[in-house]
């Protein structure tokens, strides 16, 4: 049965670390419907860090498949596995079998004893059987009561009992109740879940089943409606909170009373749905806030329950479309044409099925085509779906978007996101008043938008970043009072009249969250102050990239004064500055008392560091690619006169939450002192949070300042400092004594197998973005 724990389990073993230092590489593949090869074939690859083959043909993914693990000892998971096709499972097995090491394993959970046998697993098999009473009250208990007051655990405690047996050994079902029970008050109420019918509905599929409907009726009508919507996806499907909140946004699920923003509203909705166990395998920023999750597959099988009258989600590889189709049409009696919404997966390279719209699904409200690769949209199918509020095309071969979309009136949001052949967009778009989301990240083909995209008054998020080919944004766009996100603003230079500048970003006064700027280098002076950045208090993250400036004897004053009209609201979080061609950083920066995160990349002309030690709430720095400094001192802390530090009557704390440092491709550091002396330790104290240093690229470096291995340090990793290694060498190095305190030390002393300038867009790539 579904929820007894047979992928917990599997992760725990995948993440033990006897398991961790026995194989050479781990792999793990969420498999479930359909078993698609060249799915399975191209994850192991990616896992094991090998190059996926240009073609669609499955014989060379095994082929990469074999190179890649070639020889490796491999510990590969394939996670929730349906089919009993022995010829599908063969395909794979044969390359695996001949290709990696002697000592690999493969671990496989499914539902099914039979799949366990046509594998081949007979005598490996572990029947995960329910838990014991103990064990589920257990589980429920840590849940339900967490937080109470000893006095209310115990009234509540025979009743929960009671509860967790009805949760007959799984334990899915007893975290869902715990999380249920946890917001329930009262004696009564914890009876009335007791007593519900609920557990005694004989139509319900499965018994795991019954605890979730207990914990869905509970929801809010308008909570149970986003839930309910995504069934749309495939099981294990990765959902990005943001995309979701805006698909919400786009059905009318997040219309309440009041002047709440609906993605505020939506971000509440989805921490409920998390807070209830309907969301899980978090995935969380660097500071902790969840952007993304998946829905357990038995979770995901219980919505599809509960939606399988208006949600169809198939493949679109066979051969007639159309009869699948219309088979999902009778086989939920959707006679008069109830079906909502449908997701297609796996369509092949091609025109969008026609099919699609000779099935009669007018009152289709979403269309989504996953994993596909549809390189045409028809006219006649777009007149044919009047209903629709949510298209998405993202990741496919789009090469033109018909006018006839202009027929669309109730479409709320557009993703064409990842198509690489889109050049353009019909003007048609703009008459589409009802949109409140457009993306088209990664269509690095795009080279315009339209003139009138002012006349979509109800836009709120647009999403043009890695569209390198846009030449600009056009100026319609400062019309936009809806428009709360615009991922990057593209600015123009001023000899096009058509183009947005950098002064119309004033304009734009609701913008919140995060913006990214790119600032060309023929920009005008002048535009730059007309942005007032410093009136824009819900920007919680800037990133200010500057571009080639043309005339190089301007550069350095130029984009000095631009960078310093560019003042950024007081209450800034998160601050990145690329490709700066100033000598000296912004005269802002020390004002930011807010500012917990600060990236300073490829600041080419700067030769010595910004006094950063003075900003009271930095928490992560990280310096890149600032080649001319080659010495880092006082100046850097932020201590101007240690002779007015030791008359000071208060003590001084330089960096006080500074807890990570990452220093990258400095190539022309050699020394980094600074500090206080020892008669002076009593005034100034420096970096009293710091867990992390990474030094990276760093060759001419020797030694580090001593106030750095006073701090609290948890973590110390060198890679490619050679000068570095060798001092702090393990038992050999002269300054090893100074550092072996430290419980996880990593010395990477291998040389880089690139030069320095392909070393560098190496680190730029994956260490700073």
């Amino acid at each position: 049965m579904g929820g007894m724990g047979k992928t917990t389990l599997s992760q725990l073993a995948y993440n033990d670390e006897n398991v961790k230092s026995y194989f050479e590489k781990r792999i793990w593949v969420c498999v479930s419907e359909p078993f698609d090869e060249i799915k399975i074939a191209k994850a192991i690859i990616n896992g094991a860090k090998g190059t996926t083959p240009e073609s669609d043909e499955l014989e060379d993914f095994l082929q990469c498949m074999s190179e890649s693990i070639a020889a490796k000892k491999l510990l590969l998971v394939l996670d929730d596995v349906w089919t009993q096709d022995q010829r599908k499972w063969e395909k794979l097995e044969t390359p695996l079998i001949q290709s990696c090491a002697k000592g690999s394993r493969i671990l496989v959970t499914t539902r099914k004893q039979e799949i366990a046998i046509m594998m081949g697993a007979t005598t490996h098999m572990i029947h995960m059987e329910e838990l014991s009473e103990q064990d589920c009250l257990s589980i429920f208990k840590h849940t339900a009561f967490s937080g109470r007051e000893k006095f209310e655990s115990n009234e509540l405690e025979s009743i929960g009992k009671e509860i967790a047996k009805k949760c007959k050994g799984l334990p899915l079902a007893a975290k869902t109740m715990g999380s249920l029970m946890r917001y329930k008050e009262t004696r009564r109420e914890w009876q009335d879940v007791l007593d519900s019918k609920i557990w005694d509905l004989q139509e319900v599929e499965q018994q795991v089943f019954q605890p979730l409907l207990l914990s869905y009726y509970d929801l809010a009508p308008a909570i149970r409606r986003c839930l309910l919507y995504c069934a749309i996806f495939p099981k294990d499907y990765e959902f990005n909170k943001d995309r979701l909140v805006e698909l919400w946004m786009s059905q009318d699920f997040l219309n309440l009373k009041g002047n709440q923003e609906k993605k505020v509203i939506g971000q509440r909705f989805f921490g409920n749905l998390v807070m209830r166990s309907f969301f899980q395998d978090l995935v969380k920023d660097e500071d902790g806030n969840i952007i993304g999750c998946k829905m357990h597959d038995i979770v995901h099988d219980f919505v599809q329950f509960l939606t399988k009258s208006d949600c169809v989600c198939m493949e679109a590889t066979g051969t007639n479309i159309e009869t699948e189709l219309l088979r999902a049409n009778y086989t939920i009696g959707l006679g008069d044409n109830k079906i909502r919404h449908l997701t297609l997966m796996f369509a092949p390279k091609g025109p969008f099925p026609l099919s699609v719209s000779s099935c009669n699904f007018k009152n289709l409200r979403s269309l989504t085509a996953l994993d596909s690769k549809i390189t045409t949209i028809h006219s006649n199918l777009l007149l044919e779906l009047k209903c629709l509020r949510t298209l998405n095309l993202s990741h496919n071969l789009i090469k033109e978007v018909p006018e006839e979309i202009v027929e669309l009136v109730h479409l709320r949001y557009i993703d064409f996101s990842f198509n690489p052949f889109l050049r353009k967009l019909p003007n048609a778009v703009c008459d589409l008043y009802n949109l409140q989301t457009l993306r088209f990240v990664g269509c690095y083909g795009l080279q315009n938008l339209p003139q009138s995209m002012g006349k979509l008054i109800n836009l709120s998020h647009l999403y043009v970043s890695g569209c390198d080919k846009l030449k600009y944004l056009p100026k319609g766009i400062m019309g936009l009072q809806s428009l709360r996100t615009l991922d990057e603003f593209r600015v123009c230079g001023s000899d096009n009249d058509e183009a947005l500048k950098l002064g119309d970003l004033g304009t734009l006064d609701q913008l919140q969250g995060v913006l990214r700027i790119r600032i060309p280098g023929n920009g005008e002076d002048g535009e730059a102050e007309k942005a007032q950045l410093w009136n824009k208090k819900q920007i919680s993250h800037l990133k200010l990239i500057f571009e080639n400036f043309q005339n190089e004897e301007r550069k350095s004053s130029s984009v000095e004064i631009v960078l310093n009209v560019l003042r950024p609201q007081q209450d800034l979080e998160y601050l990145d500055i690329r490709c700066y061609h100033g000598i000296s950083g912004p005269n802002w920066m020390m004002s930011l008392h807010n500012l917990r995160i600060l990236i300073l990349h490829g600041w080419n002309e700067s030769q010595f560091l910004p006094p950063l030690g003075k900003l009271p709430s930095l928490e992560r720095l990280m310096i890149s690619d600032m080649r001319k400094v080659k010495k880092v001192g006082d100046e850097f802390l932020g201590i101007e006169n240690q002779t007015s530090i030791k008359s000071s009557s208060s003590a001084c704390i330089l960096f006080p939450k500074l807890k990570q440092l990452r220093l990258v491709s400095m190539s022309g550091l050699q020394e980094w002192e600074g500090g206080v002396k020892e008669e002076d330790s009593d005034k100034i104290t420096i970096m009293p949070c710091l867990s992390s240093l990474n030094i990276t690229l760093c060759s001419g470096l020797k030694t580090l300042p001593g106030f750095l291995l006073k701090s609290p340090l948890q973590n110390l990793f060198f890679r490619h400092c050679r000068n570095l290694a060798r001092s702090y060498r393990q038992g050999t190095g002269k300054e090893w004594p100074k550092i072996s305190h430290i419980p996880n030390i990593t010395i990477d002393e291998t040389d880089p197998d690139f030069d320095d300038e392909e070393g560098h867009e190496i680190v730029q790539e994956k260490d700073v973005l």
